[in-house]
């Protein structure tokens, strides 16, 4: 890989952090590739945390009513940050942005404000939703059934201004659940160690926005949709109607697919293999 090759920035999803990469980036480290993860608004370093979380003794009441401290971030804030990541890590050139889960939403919005400075948009099983539809809609469509990360919100959504996990609970079956939603097919250990990693306020307005897409945006954008066939967060059906919608939008520009036989999170699961795509990437 020559030294002037271009840039890879990683996004991660909902919950997650820059650290969710780490595996990945060491592969992509040994092909000679530059390569960044960054942390998405309201997450990682610029996460709230509820203090209900920690305060004792707990009340279960205050996990479901306090209002999280990342309720004011919205897709807007979330998109204007990875395009300033963006232009940070390119100096002002094209980098090849992957996003992972809801981070799909906040690279579209990127894409589609500074389509100059993505040379591709890979999205791992990842939001791609149409033109002026928000996230949360692809969430509750009949194409999405199964899904196991709504039934884990331990308050509602509109209340808090966030999806929040009980990332703290001793309820085994809840912890199993989200293992089953995130992490499937990755090594128990390591699956236990990335629940404790996790954020628990989501911040629900980057899922509430919307963008709307031109065919000289977002629509202008070389893309790469990678399917996870095990996936319990995104099921496969969603992953493929965001394929065909984006298609039918802009045939002239048609979405290449990689298919990964595994869940939520291959980056835990198989991170070479997720370098392997990447770094087959012009």
């Amino acid at each position: 890989m020559s030294a002037d090759s271009t840039p890879v920035l990683f996004l991660h999803g909902y919950w997650h952090g820059s650290w969710c990469w780490s595996e990945v980036m060491a592969h992509v480290a040994g092909m000679g590739r530059p390569a960044v993860a960054v942390d998405m608004a309201g997450h990682g370093l610029r996460a709230g945390r509820p203090q209900c979380l920690t305060r004792r003794p707990f009340d279960a009441e205050a996990l479901a009513t306090e209002v999280s401290p990342v309720a004011g971030v919205d897709l807007d804030q979330a998109g204007d940050l990875l395009v300033s990541q963006v232009r940070e890590v390119g100096r002002g050139g094209p980098v090849t942005v992957v996003a992972h889960s809801m981070g799909g939403a906040v690279l579209t919005r990127a894409a589609q404000l500074t389509p100059e400075l993505v040379a591709h948009a890979v999205y791992l099983t990842a939001f791609m939703p149409a033109s002026d539809v928000p996230a949360i809609a692809c969430v509750q469509m009949l194409e999405n059934a199964g899904e196991l990360v709504a039934p884990s919100f331990r308050a509602d959504p509109a209340a808090i201004g966030a999806l929040r996990l009980d990332l703290a609970s001793d309820d085994l079956d809840y912890r199993q659940q989200l293992r089953n939603a995130f992490f499937g097919d990755v090594d128990p250990a390591v699956a236990d160690a990335a629940l404790g990693l996790l954020t628990p306020d989501a911040p629900a307005g980057i899922a509430l926005g919307a963008t709307t897409l031109t065919r000289d945006g977002w629509g202008s954008v070389p893309r790469t949709y990678v399917t996870c066939a095990q996936d319990m967060a995104i099921r496969p059906a969603l992953q493929q109607k965001f394929i065909s919608d984006a298609d039918t939008a802009f045939p002239d520009n048609p979405t290449s697919v990689v298919a990964l036989d595994s869940s939520h999170s291959p980056f835990l699961s198989m991170p070479g293999r997720v370098a392997e795509i990447v770094g087959k990437l012009p």
